[in-house]
């Protein structure tokens, strides 16, 4: 069984975690599986949007505690070796040049949290819980610490990484962890309408545009990022989207990408 399912429909390409009977949980096989169907579907040029899923009642239950344990008996070589295919694909999903829309059906915790975390859109059914439990078992959320501080600024990721509790959907919409919270039976038409909306009704080059300014202007110095700006701004103008919307605004037709 394929423990990463990909598939694709009118523009929107589904990537789906398949690993329902441990709970989606992450080890090495599930991380490279990932971070190859996100290159995959980067490279499909009719997918506009991308909606991360997952079988089962959980999204994600983070790292595989079988598979963190038996990294203990590892150097400090292979476990920074590991931990950079685990960074590779957090990277790879805030990069991206396409937008990448979570769906959560279940809970999302730590590792599995921080996948959720580092999409652009985050849809939760009711019931799904969130949160970072990583130091209630000793370890340590390194590398979303660095997403989540740019996301929700150091005062919201500090009570989140520290306290280490589960909040509800509802709570993790009111502190910017999620976008939109709909009732189970609602989020796959939820999620299909807003990834369909975001298709039709915004330009791909300057939804790829915005979203590489927002990864490189955050921590960045005000006029080098002013400068940045400027730039992409310039460049934005001449690109045939930018052209044909304008056009179309003027001559008050509806334009439908």
């Amino acid at each position: 069984m394929d423990i990463v399912l990909q598939s694709k429909e009118d523009r929107i390409g589904y990537i789906t975690l398949n690993r329902p009977e441990k709970r989606n949980a992450l080890n090495q096989e599930m991380v490279e599986a990932l971070t190859a169907a996100f290159a995959a579907m980067e490279a499909e040029e009719e997918v506009k949007v991308i909606v991360l899923q997952a079988s089962g009642t959980v999204f994600s239950a983070g790292a595989d505690l079988a598979y963190l344990q038996s990294l203990q008996q590892n150097s400090y070589d292979e476990n920074l070796a590991d931990s950079m295919r685990l960074r590779d694909l957090l990277a790879k999903i805030y990069e991206m040049e396409k937008v990448v829309i979570a769906r959560v059906q279940g809970h999302a915790i730590a590792g599995g949290c921080g996948l959720a975390s580092v999409c652009d859109f985050v849809i939760s059914a009711q019931e799904a819980k969130f949160g970072y439990t990583e130091v209630r078992i000793g370890f340590v959320p390194a590398l979303v610490m660095v997403f989540l501080v740019r996301k929700l600024g150091d005062a919201r990721a500090r009570e989140l990484l520290l306290g280490g509790a589960l909040i509800t959907a509802e709570r993790a919409q009111a502190i910017g962890l999620v976008n939109h919270v709909v009732a189970a039976d609602e989020l796959t038409s939820f999620t299909r309408d807003f990834a369909q909306e975001l298709c039709q009704k915004n330009a791909a080059t300057s939804m790829r545009l915005t979203k590489q300014l927002l990864a490189r202007i955050q921590g960045v110095p005000l006029h080098e990022a002013l400068n940045d700006a400027a730039e992409t701004n310039a460049g934005a103008r001449s690109t045939p989207d930018c052209q044909q919307g304008i056009a179309a605004f003027l001559a008050g037709e509806k334009i439908s990408w």
